[in-house]
């Protein structure tokens, strides 16, 4: 199966599994009254409406580069997380209202010992669906599928503070604890809220993945040849699964356009090889004189100085300057 086909058949699981979960805990609510199990069930219309969202944007981040679109449309997946995020942050709000109501006008609870099986059993299942959306968005490199794993994950921890709290009412009888919970669950969604938008602001914004800039220097390391003088200004940025790289690489001077471009054909296979889905792009720089003291190529016959300093390619130098000018050839 593509990874298109796993997160489509994921989305689709999600969007089934969050309308059977928002009709199941609306019965519940219906039953019991109880606002904290009525905040669980408005965080499952969100579900709905995100994991609905989540599906078109899976089809069209899938969608080819075109004319108007020359890196393609994964930055959708962006939105699409950002949304839902803050369809989380309005659902909490207004969960914290209602549950203030409550409070003010006071509660009117019963058959509590029914509503606590229904939201056992709608927990688990998001339990495990959770997880499901998270390992196939890693599988797939899809945030989209991710925020939405994330999100059914946070409606599996409601539904156990939902439970705690209504287990608190049936053994104290004091009713007022049940909205008290629902506040307190609907700020912790908040915080999960907040966090989506975070993280989608970051991917629109093309902020540094330092999981992904650690993982790319470490390849480049690992495959060094002694005669690639220098790697510079590394930049990369995601759009959906894809990953976007270019940087300089300063080769001796005396290689011809063939053997440069053969040194960038296998840096891109190494590195796609690390990072899937991948598009990589070498600006290729010849050397001048001044970098011989860097220089660790021994079978260079124009050596000008010998080596005295090391060029160690750590994270902050690869981001940055060249060592010394040098003159673009590709």
């Amino acid at each position: 199966m593509t990874g298109l086909s796993l997160k489509k058949k994921a989305a689709y699981i999600s969007l089934a599994v969050g309308i059977g979960m928002f009709l199941s805990k609306m019965g519940a609510y219906l039953i019991t009254g109880s606002a904290a199990i009525f905040s669980d069930a408005a965080e499952s219309v969100v579900h709905v409406l995100a994991t609905s969202m989540a599906l078109y944007s899976i089809i069209i981040s899938s969608r080819p580069a075109d004319d108007s679109h020359l890196y393609g449309h994964g930055n959708v997946e962006f939105f699409s997380a950002g949304t839902e995020g803050l369809l989380i942050v309005i659902a909490a709000v207004f969960i914290i209202y209602t549950s203030a109501v409550d409070i003010i006008s006071g509660s009117h609870l019963k058959q509590l010992n029914t509503g606590v099986i229904i939201i056992s059993a709608a927990g688990a299942i998001n339990l495990f669906l959770g997880f499901y959306l998270i390992r196939t968005g890693k599988r797939t490199n899809s945030i989209t599928l991710i925020a939405d794993g994330k999100h059914v994950l946070t409606d599996s921890y409601t539904s156990i503070g939902v439970i705690i709290g209504i287990i608190l009412v049936i053994l104290t009888g004091i009713e007022i604890i049940d909205p008290i919970f629902a506040i307190a669950i609907a700020v912790n969604i908040l915080f999960t809220g907040y966090k989506l938008i975070r993280e989608s602001i970051g991917g629109l914004m093309n902020e540094t993945d330092k999981v992904l800039l650690s993982k790319i220097v470490k390849k480049l390391n690992l495959m060094r040849k002694d005669y690639w003088i220098d790697v510079h200004q590394l930049r990369f940025w995601k759009s959906g699964d894809r990953v976007f790289t270019d940087f300089h690489l300063i080769l001796p001077y005396y290689f011809t356009i063939k053997e440069s471009h053969l040194e960038e054909e296998y840096i891109a296979r190494q590195l796609e090889s690390e990072v899937p889905n991948s598009e990589i792009r070498i600006h290729l720089d010849y050397c001048t004189e001044h970098l011989c003291k860097y220089c660790s190529y021994e079978d260079c016959e124009v050596r000008m100085f010998k080596k005295i300093e090391q060029n160690i390619w750590t994270e902050e130098k690869l981001i940055g300057k060249p060592l010394s000018p040098a003159t673009h050839i590709s």
